[in-house]
């Protein structure tokens, strides 16, 4: 299952259409991430995001912003390991809680928290962390094993990749570099699906 995850810096078109695109072609879940906005540019990002998404029935995964996804009545909310801690009492709000976990610790930790899944990384070397060692196939597998929720590795995943990732034991992936800046994202979603 693919979760796209978004980044306008590194989209080289239109943001909305590109979503609009990704969101036709069918993703497991799209997380809105735009962590440099203000609360209020991201809060309105976010309501013309959501419109794509509810049009294409794909959830919308609000990335940090508790406040957004409460207003806007989203049930998919991602948060730092810092904030589900901070903010476990508010979590209660939503159906979908995910963290992203970069230990075993953290991931059986974000389970009892609450969390109903993890975003695993960074598995695979990416620009996104350029010079910080990726922490490879054996880590994702020790992160399957140690939780009961899904896991989703997330990290310089591509196509000759994923299937390593799915034989880890992780439920699906996160993709963000190559679903802002592919050719064709509606084929690159769904060329994504059949995994």
């Amino acid at each position: 299952m693919l979760i796209c995850v978004t980044n306008r810096k590194i989209c080289r078109d239109n943001f909305t259409q590109r979503i609009d695109q990704i969101a036709k072609g069918k993703p497991y879940a799209i997380i809105l991430r735009e962590k440099d906005l203000t609360i209020s540019e991201y809060e309105n990002l976010a309501k013309e995001i959501n419109n794509i998404c509810l049009e294409n029935q794909v959830p919308l995964i609000i990335h940090q912003n508790i406040e957004t996804a409460a207003k806007l009545e989203l049930s998919f909310i991602h948060l730092s390991m810092p904030d589900l801690r901070k903010y476990k009492s508010d979590i209660k709000l939503f159906s979908e809680i995910g963290t992203s976990v970069h230990s075993v610790h953290e991931a059986r930790e974000a389970q009892e928290l609450g969390a109903s899944y993890v975003i695993a990384g960074h598995i695979f070397p990416t620009d996104c962390k350029k010079g910080v060692p990726p922490r490879g196939l054996s880590f994702l597998k020790d992160i399957c094993d140690s939780v009961s929720v899904p896991v989703f590795a997330i990290g310089g995943i591509t196509k000759d990749r994923v299937q390593g990732v799915t034989e880890a034991g992780a439920k699906g992936f996160c993709v963000m570099s190559e679903a802002m800046a592919c050719a064709k994202p509606i084929e690159f979603v769904q060329a994504y699906r059949v995994f």
